[in-house]
């Protein structure tokens, strides 16, 4: 397929050539809705989509669903789950297509599960995967600054998302339910959706909260609910799932259980634990505002930070940004290799360094990066490792990938370094 699709781009003008695409893959879903008979009309949906926070929002409203004894099935790029059974997603891709989510949805509907979550891009949707999906729900939570050279522009961006939103407004299922983070400026639009409830979430009406590295709280429904994830973003996260949680009946109570039972999302400002005096994170913060959200929630410890960029061939303005931020914010910076693609690693961290005014410390090999990390780090600081969360591979030239994991990398290294002061 890639070798097909460079062949047509160097042969067919490109906007011709984006309507042929467009037609072809909206073919295939609606050939995978045909095929599977539907399966979106048996089962309850619920669509989170946004820039940042929506792996963890779809984990926080799975656990809130399960609480009230609904069966779940759940896809986001942390992990595929179909009632009791779960496996990691290795697909790097958040919404697979080759009728993949509507096999999903059909496995999901013959395991009795009465509720699907699943988390939507923007890249899914020019792709028309979010087609056919008869939401009955969907959670926005923000946006920013994100794919722009794939898209052509911020407004593009925005647009591609907002056709998710289109979907459920095309949605035969009543009543259909909008939930929006009225902090972010694009709420409006979401909740302006011709659907019979929309429902607009903040923080702000939520008064007393409070937020740290070791978690939060807000209020809600007239109860006080402990969040046991890090950073004011993880009290969003859990609002969002709230919200519509409520919106389909479950009782605060429930909600509040469920809520206050999650101590750890994989990837997402996961903490790793060997025994060590220090906190060590890994998070998948890949834009300058969950970055500079996850340093914020650690700004009371020293904090030594490992990252690298955005993967090659993408966002490329926003390399230099990252680098500010955690010249700005770190006490140590490291920088390393992520997802090169066919670009010359090292020039993307040259592009991160390029405007920080401390000389970072450059590491190519990821490994060896977080090794140092852990060596420097001293009781009571942060290392925070960022940009991979869960993602199963480091992407090279040619397409090639090598098997990675910086959680499991971490705990390695922290067992060596502690097998070695033995």
């Amino acid at each position: 397929m890639r070798a097909l699709k460079k062949l047509l781009e160097a042969i067919v003008p490109k906007p011709l050539l984006r309507q042929i695409l467009s037609a072809y893959h909206f073919s295939f879903a609606c050939l995978g809705a045909i095929f599977f008979n539907y399966p979106a009309r048996k089962i309850i949906v619920v669509g989170v989509t946004g820039t940042k926070g929506k792996s963890s929002t779809t984990e926080l409203l799975n656990s809130t669903f399960e609480e009230s004894g609904k069966k779940t099935a759940l896809l986001n790029s942390i992990r595929i789950k179909i009632a009791e059974d779960s496996e990691r997603n290795l697909l790097r891709m958040t919404m697979p297509g080759r009728f993949y989510i509507q096999r999903f949805l059909s496995d999901a509907v013959k395991a009795g599960c009465e509720v699907a979550i699943v988390e939507m891009t923007s890249e899914g949707a020019r792709q028309h995967r979010h087609r056919f999906l008869e939401m009955n729900a969907l959670i926005f939570t923000n946006l920013a600054p994100e794919h722009i050279e794939s898209h052509g522009s911020y407004e593009n961006y925005a647009n591609a998302k907002f056709e998710i939103a289109r979907e459920l407004a095309r949605s035969h299922k009543l009543p259909r339910i909008v939930a929006a983070n009225a902090d972010d400026r694009e709420s409006a639009r979401y909740l302006s959706l011709p659907v019979e409830i929309s429902i607009p979430f903040s923080l702000s009406s939520c008064q007393p909260w409070s937020s740290d590295e070791s978690g939060g709280r807000f209020r809600f429904d007239n109860l006080d609910i402990h969040v046991k994830l890090p950073g004011e973003f993880s009290l969003k996260n859990a609002l969002a799932s709230a919200t519509v949680a409520r919106a389909f009946g479950i009782p605060s109570k429930t909600i509040r259980q469920a809520l206050e039972k999650i101590d750890k999302i994989p990837g997402r400002a996961e903490q790793i634990s060997e025994g060590q005096d220090f906190t060590v994170v890994v998070d998948y913060a890949h834009t300058p505002d969950s970055l500079q959200s996850l340093y914020n929630a650690y700004d009371k410890s020293k904090k030594i930070c490992v990252l690298g960029a955005t993967g090659g061939g993408r966002d490329v303005w926003k390399r230099p940004v990252m680098g500010t931020i955690a010249d700005s914010e770190c006490d140590v910076v490291i920088l390393t290799n992520e997802d090169p693609y066919d670009e010359n690693p090292r020039e993307i961290v040259n592009a991160v360094a390029k405007r920080m005014k401390r000389e970072p410390k450059i590491i190519m090999d990821r490994r060896e990066a977080i090794r140092h990390a852990l060596m420097l780090a001293k009781p009571g600081d942060a290392v925070l490792i960022t940009g991979k969360g869960t993602d199963p591979c480091i992407c090279v030239e040619n397409g090639k990938q090598i098997p990675w994991s910086d959680a499991d990398v971490a705990r390695e290294e922290l067992k060596a370094i502690a097998a070695a002061k033995v």
